[in-house]
């Protein structure tokens, strides 16, 4: 009930004006001083209260779909979709409306409608020129449209785009707005994630594998360092149990590279758990293993015929 409070003054005001226009009719020699000098104002007054009850009511219909569905719950893939739907579609019915409610109102005085069909009598040059340069403006409409259907990503995806990484905040018909880490917010042009491509760290699935890079000496042991990854991943919440790796991806002249891989259930919980591991792994080195930690070694040879 608290979402059909919305329209009822939208409602009231347009069949109050519907009331006062049979009224008006009906005592048209009352009314002729003020209805000689304004004939259409009650006519447009009704065509805006209907569009304004419209507007209402595809957002009372938007809320009480969506809340079917709790995207604030941790797998809300599901969610994710319809909200980014049900967000464009609206905007796309929301601006239809408001197109149409332009139209009848323009149509109503009698002026504007001999020049419109005047204008559709010789539209065809013109609608060449403006169709040229609304080009870009009708691409990135259909751009919104084709992201609500095809949807290479949702609201709240965690997405790497202009190499920084962030979330999906809103998608709009003709821009969409990415919140980065550090809450900035990066706003670009729907056509961009047609046109370019871009990382979906969420596409999906939420959960994602982090990896950290550990640089040590030759002698390392790396059953110890494997030991280690155990008990820290036993102990904070942070991992998900699924994935837990560690390889020697490298061998250089002075360092070892090691790589280990870590699974958590979405990227913000797998960037702490990757921060947690590296401090961790450099404490047990720096505690259990100083002599392991990167170092340059210098031979100094005897010279013999001294």
């Amino acid at each position: 009930m608290k979402n059909y409070r919305r329209l009822i003054i939208p409602f009231l005001v347009t069949l109050v004006l519907v009331l006062a226009k049979i009224y008006f009719r009906e005592e048209s020699a009352t009314w002729t001083g003020l209805f000689s000098v304004l004939p259409h104002i009650n006519t447009i007054l009704i065509i805006l209260g209907f569009t304004w009850c419209l507007l209402v009511l595809t957002g009372i219909l938007k809320r009480i779909f969506l809340k079917q569905f709790d995207i604030s719950q941790e797998n809300n893939l599901r969610a994710r979709k319809v909200y980014t739907q049900l967000n464009i579609l609206q905007k796309i019915v929301n601006f239809i409306i408001i197109i149409l409610g332009i139209g009848l109102i323009l149509v109503s005085f009698e002026p504007i409608r001999k020049i419109g069909v005047g204008l559709f009598a010789s539209a065809g040059v013109a609608g060449i020129i403006i169709g040229f340069s609304a080009q870009k403006a009708i691409g990135t409409l259909v751009a919104g449209i084709q992201i609500a259907f095809a949807q290479p990503f949702r609201l709240d995806d965690a997405v790497v785009v202009e190499g920084e990484w962030g979330w999906i905040e809103e998608v709009n018909l003709t821009y969409v707005v990415v919140r980065i880490w550090d809450q900035r917010r990066l706003v670009l042009p729907t056509t961009y994630f047609l046109e370019k491509p871009f990382q979906n760290w969420t596409r999906t699935s939420a959960d994602i594998i982090g990896s950290v890079f550990i640089y040590t000496d030759y002698s390392v042991p790396f059953d110890a360092l494997r030991e280690e990854l155990d008990r820290i991943l036993e102990n904070t919440p942070l991992w998900d149990k699924k994935v837990k790796v560690l390889q020697v991806t490298d061998a250089k002249e002075r360092t070892v590279e090691s790589r280990i891989l870590v699974s958590a259930k979405n990227s913000p919980t797998a960037w702490d758990l990757r921060v947690h591991v590296r401090e961790k792994m450099i404490e047990f080195l720096q505690k259990n293993y100083p002599a392991a930690l990167p170092r340059t070694r210098v031979v100094l040879e005897e010279n013999k015929s001294s």
